[in-house]
C-alpha cells in the first residue's frame, strides 16, 4: 500500500480508502450484506493496509457507522474515519452538534478525522447560507470532535459562494472514473488553488469497469438509477470496460487495478473510495495503488474515456 498525509489528519492515509456504504441496508444497495460479512470486508481491508474509512450518517439511517465502529474494534483509534452529515440538516450549529454526536455515538468514538458536508443540493445556494455551513463546520472543527472538515459534491457554482471561507475547508469528495470526470474543469481549479484535493468515490463507476455485469448486479437500485446504466448509454460505457479489460489481461491483473491506478494518475486525486460487501473484491482492489500503468496503457485509457461520448466533463 502507499500512503500520504492530509494537512491536519497526523497519521498515515492509504491511497485506497474503504466505503462503507455496502456493509449496511441501504435503499441503494438493499439488505444483502450481514453483519458477520460487514466485519470480514474491515478486517481484510485492515490487513491489506487500508487505514481509511468512509461512512456517513445516512447510510443505512447510521447503521454503516455502527458495523464500522463495530468492526474496527480496538483498532478505530489508529486508522482514519471519515462521516458525512446530511445537508437537509437544520442550518443551526446545535442542529450540527446533534448530528455529529449521533455519528460519535454509532461509530463509538470521541471524534472523526473528517467531517464532510454529504451534498450541497439547493441547501446552500445563496453565500449566506454557505458562510453559515462554513462557520459550523469550523466551529466543529475547533471543538476537537473533527480533526479536519470538508466537503462532499461540490462544483464550481457551490465553491464559488463559499468566497474565502473555502480556504476553512480540507477535502471535496467527488465521483471520479473514466466514465465520469465532471470534476474536473473550473471545480477542479478552484480546488487546486484552495488547496483542496480530491477524494475519487466511484472509481470504477460503481463495479462498471471492475468486473462484467450480473442480471444481478444491474438490478441494484443504485444502478438502476445511475445515469451510466441506462440503456442509451451502457453499451458505450462498455467500450471503455473492454478497454480496462483488456489491459488488466497483458499485464495479468485484475480490470478493477488497472481502474483505480488510473484514477489515481490523475490532477489532484489523494484517494480513491472503493467500496465493497464482499472481502474478496477487497483483496483485490487493495493493492491497485501499487500499480503503475505503461505511458501506453495510460493513453489508451485516457483515449477511450475522451471517446465516451456521454462522459461528463468540467464544471
Amino acid at each position: 500500500m502507499i500512503y500520504g498525509r492530509v494537512d491536519g489528519i497526523n497519521k498515515d492515509w492509504s491511497r485506497i480508502t474503504l466505503g462503507c456504504w455496502q456493509i449496511a441496508p441501504s435503499g441503494g444497495w438493499g439488505d444483502i450484506c450481514p453483519p458477520e460479512d460487514a466485519d470480514k470486508v474491515v478486517q481484510t481491508a485492515l490487513d491489506n493496509g487500508i487505514t481509511a474509512f468512509d461512512t456517513a450518517e445516512g447510510y443505512g439511517d447510521g447503521e454503516s457507522e455502527r458495523r464500522l465502529g463495530k468492526a474496527l474494534g480496538s483498532q478505530k483509534d489508529s486508522v482514519i474515519i471519515i462521516s458525512k452529515i446530511w445537508p437537509d440538516a437544520e442550518l443551526t450549529f446545535k442542529a450540527y452538534q446533534h448530528c455529529l454526536n449521533n455519528s460519535l455515538k454509532a461509530l463509538g468514538r470521541d471524534y472523526v478525522d473528517l467531517y464532510l458536508i454529504h451534498w450541497p443540493g439547493s441547501y446552500f445556494n445563496t453565500r449566506e447560507k454557505s458562510a453559515r455551513l462554513a462557520e459550523f463546520m469550523h466551529k466543529i472543527k475547533q471543538s476537537g470532535k473533527a480533526t479536519t472538515v470538508g466537503l462532499s459534491n461540490f462544483q464550481s457554482r457551490d465553491l464559488t459562494l463559499l468566497g474565502n471561507e473555502l480556504q476553512k475547508f480540507s477535502m471535496n469528495e467527488v465521483p471520479y472514473s473514466l466514465l465520469d470526470r465532471a470534476y474536473e474543469g473550473e471545480t477542479l481549479s478552484l480546488c487546486q488553488k484552495a488547496g483542496i484535493p480530491y477524494m475519487a468515490f466511484s472509481p470504477t463507476a460503481q463495479g462498471l469497469l471492475a468486473r462484467p455485469m450480473s442480471r444481478e448486479d444491474l438490478r441494484m437500485p443504485t444502478r438502476k438509477n445511475h445515469f451510466l446504466y441506462q440503456s442509451q448509454v451502457y453499451p458505450h460505457a462498455q467500450k471503455v470496460w473492454e478497454t480496462v479489460r483488456d489491459i488488466a489481461r497483458e499485464l495479468n491483473r485484475k480490470p478493477v487495478e488497472v481502474a483505480l491506478a488510473w484514477v489515481l494518475t490523475r490532477d489532484n486525486i489523494f484517494t480513491a473510495i472503493v467500496g465493497s460487501r464482499k472481502p474478496l473484491q477487497v483483496l483485490e482492489f487493495a493493492q491497485s495503488a501499487e500499480l503503475k500503468l505503461s505511458p501506453d496503457s495510460l493513453l489508451r485509457l485516457t483515449t477511450a474515456s475522451d471517446q465516451f461520448p456521454m462522459v461528463k466533463k468540467g464544471h
